[in-house]
């Protein structure tokens, strides 16, 4: 984990860091269990999702410094919680929603704001103690006054704290994406740029890629890529063979960005125009099965061909997740159709049913290039 000192104390070096550690010890630090981070929710993002043993939400809200305004924050995510009622088979939303504000310190602002809001909302104040060899991360419930107190790995580096503003170009790029990309984009630009001071940003055309130059023997490890209708496309610099390999390459991921993230292949450069014409390909494809199977079979011709081609589809792709292949956001979608019901007219017998409930974390991976980044410096 990474702090700076400032005076005669420390703090995290960025928001981004104090959120990853509360992220992997919710456990230790309030008995909960893990949901999702960044989960972008009714034009909303919250920090951290987290549940108790019983399935109740908690929702966790994280400064790393003073903040007016993290009581309205709060209130906006509940609103929009309780209005879409997302992920209802982890969730249950017939308990109460928890609400968790963490900061070093709290604003009188705050505490009015807590007096007179009907909703329970919990303030956590914490603060980062030294000695002689270790640092610990020490938080206090304010409403009960329970103070405890774990150790922070901790690692030397120097962080870049003056992040650039968005250039122009950016800014540009991003009026043309979607609220959640803009947020994506932004929130993985600020991560990168601060991990350390050698990381650059650097603009063509096309992309922004991060690394340290521009240079022939340069390292790089993420890009933001924009095709010819503004669409970003994240490229991350990882392993090979899905990234269990030492040996990296540039690999094109797919997002929903809400971290759900998936490593669809390797391209050396520019945007993959074979993976883009078999992604749109697979699309069509999909759509096709999708209403084959809502329909419970083919009507025609047409339907019969659609079914041998969605045969061969199969196979090919059944092949490539045996073998440990990275498989395309489509390829998945397309294995997941169960067309048992109608298999008699692709040779007879069960299909084996495939589902994929599990999508890396983007963040994770960006994590994860980065590390990668710095070893091979």
């Amino acid at each position: 984990m990474n702090l700076i000192k400032t005076g005669n104390s420390c703090k995290f070096a960025t928001e981004a860091d104090l959120e990853d550690f509360v992220w992997a010890n919710l456990k230790e630090l309030f008995g909960l269990i893990p949901l999702k981070r960044q989960y972008y929710v009714n034009g909303q993002i919250c920090d951290i999702l987290a549940l108790r043993e019983n399935k109740q939400l908690v929702v966790l809200e994280l400064k790393n410094a003073e903040d007016r305004y993290i009581v309205q924050q709060l209130t906006r995510y509940y609103d929009a919680l309780q209005e879409v009622k997302p992920l209802e088979d982890e969730i249950d939303y017939q308990q109460p929603i928890k609400l968790i504000a963490i900061k070093p310190n709290f604003h009188r602002d705050n505490f009015i704001d807590k007096k007179y809001h009907h909703l329970a909302i919990m303030f956590f104040e914490f603060t980062i103690l030294a000695d002689e060899f270790n640092y610990y991360f020490q938080i206090k419930d304010l409403d009960l006054d329970k103070v405890s107190k774990i150790e922070i790995p901790h690692e030397n580096r120097e962080r870049n704290e003056d992040i650039p503003p968005p250039s122009r170009g950016l800014i540009i790029r991003l009026a043309k994406c979607s609220s959640e990309q803009q947020e994506g984009i932004l929130k993985i630009r600020q991560k990168v740029l601060s991990f350390d001071k050698r990381m650059e940003e650097i603009s063509s055309a096309v992309s922004l890629r991060y690394g340290n130059g521009n240079s022939k023997t340069s390292k790089f490890c993420a890009e933001f890529y924009f095709d010819s209708k503004g669409i970003p496309i994240i490229f991350l610099w990882l392993g090979l063979k899905n990234n269990s390999s030492d040996r990296i390459s540039r690999a094109r991921i797919w997002t929903d960005w809400q971290d759900n993230a998936l490593l669809e292949g390797y391209v050396p450069s520019g945007i993959g125009a074979k993976m883009n014409l078999s992604k749109k390909t697979l699309s069509n494809r999909l759509k096709i099965m999708n209403e084959i199977a809502a329909n419970k079979g083919y009507k025609d011709h047409k339907g019969y061909k659609d079914m041998i081609q969605h045969s061969k589809d199969r196979n090919r792709i059944a092949r490539k997740l045996n073998n440990s292949e990275p498989l395309a956001y489509e390829e998945r979608k397309l294995l997941e159709i169960d067309v048992n019901e109608f298999s008699h007219v692709i040779g007879g017998g069960r299909l084996n049913t495939y589902k994929f409930d599990r999508y890396d974390s983007l963040n994770g991976l960006v994590d994860v290039a980065l590390e990668k980044w710095l070893k091979r410096l």
